[in-house]
């Protein structure tokens, strides 16, 4: 072998040797930071122990010293970096956590406007058509229903785009107004409508649409079908701190499947979307006929 090839083998051997030793000793000091005292404690007496037996007590003693010096200058530094981590992972957490809560937000409002926008469309079909054949025979009625018909679009229309889950019990109001308005033109003395909401509660929150499909299924469900039509009273009033809406009609009351219709489907899911087991749907027979539907729900003011 070549004598010039020798010291740069020797120096490579040497090299080798050293990253060796310095792993070692880089993996000694991370065991003995990660080292909880009471372990380096007992692990400082079995190599004291075991010094004593191979006769190697100042190796064991040097070996003690330099551990427990290791551990008191990388130990807090451990300790900080391992902090700093579970700083940092608490707050992608926190993050992560904060994002998964916006989409299941975002994700709650995209159903609940899916399920708002389930309004019957044949109303304004109906109404329409109504409001032009009533142009021909009685045109200051049309004149009404389409004053009507306005109303009741300035009211809705703008909830159905603004509105994706609450707004006051007031404008609700005002659009089931507009429609029993419309209804009444299109029955005539075959609907009678009471409102008696107290006028203290107008302000109160209370979800989009969904007196309207009340008011809507009472007609359609109840009312139409009976030859001599029947009235229809929308009632509210506070207890125990939750608002109580009732709509009761005395028509032709529960159908073969009652509380199935998509109508009140959507009104028991936004209902558990919007207030989860605070709020609910009740629906009742009374003695004297017809159907009394109820939706309570926490209250508080707009």
């Amino acid at each position: 072998m070549d004598n010039h090839n020798r010291p740069a083998m020797s120096q490579d051997h040497a090299g080798a040797i050293l990253q060796t030793v310095e792993r070692v000793w880089w993996s000694f000091v991370d065991k003995v930071a990660r080292l909880g005292w009471g372990r380096l404690a007992l692990a400082s007496l079995l190599a004291m122990i075991l010094g004593g037996i191979l006769q190697l007590h100042m190796l064991a003693l040097t070996l003690v010293l330099v551990s427990i010096l290791v551990k008191i200058l990388a130990g807090g530094k451990y300790q900080a970096e391992r902090a700093a981590d579970q700083a940092i992972a608490r707050s992608e957490e926190a993050e992560q956590q904060a994002e998964l809560e916006t989409l299941q937000r975002q994700l709650a409002e995209a159903r609940m406007g899916a399920l708002q926008a389930q309004i019957e469309p044949h109303f304004l079909f109906n109404t329409l058509s109504s409001v032009c054949q009533l142009m021909e025979d009685s045109p200051v009625k049309a004149l009404s229903m389409q004053k009507a018909l306005i109303r009741y679009l300035r009211s809705s229309l703008p909830e159905w785009r603004d509105s994706p889950g609450e707004t006051s019990l007031g404008q609700q109001l005002e659009l089931s107004r507009a429609y029993l308005e419309i209804m009444q033109l299109r029955m005539e003395d075959r609907l009678q409508v009471r409102l008696k909401v107290p006028e203290s509660l107008l302000a109160a929150r209370f979800p989009v649409m969904m007196l309207q499909t009340l008011v809507e299924n009472a007609i359609k469900h109840g009312l139409e079908p009976k030859a001599e039509g029947g009235s229809i009273k929308v009632g509210a009033k506070v207890l125990d701190g939750r608002l109580r809406l009732e709509v009761r009609d005395d028509g032709a009351g529960f159908p073969e499947q009652p509380g199935q219709g998509m109508g009140l489907a959507n009104i028991r899911e936004r209902l558990a979307m919007l207030y989860g087991p605070q709020a609910e749907l009740a629906l009742e027979a009374p003695e004297s006929g017809g159907i009394r539907a109820t939706i309570v729900l926490p209250f508080a003011l707009s």
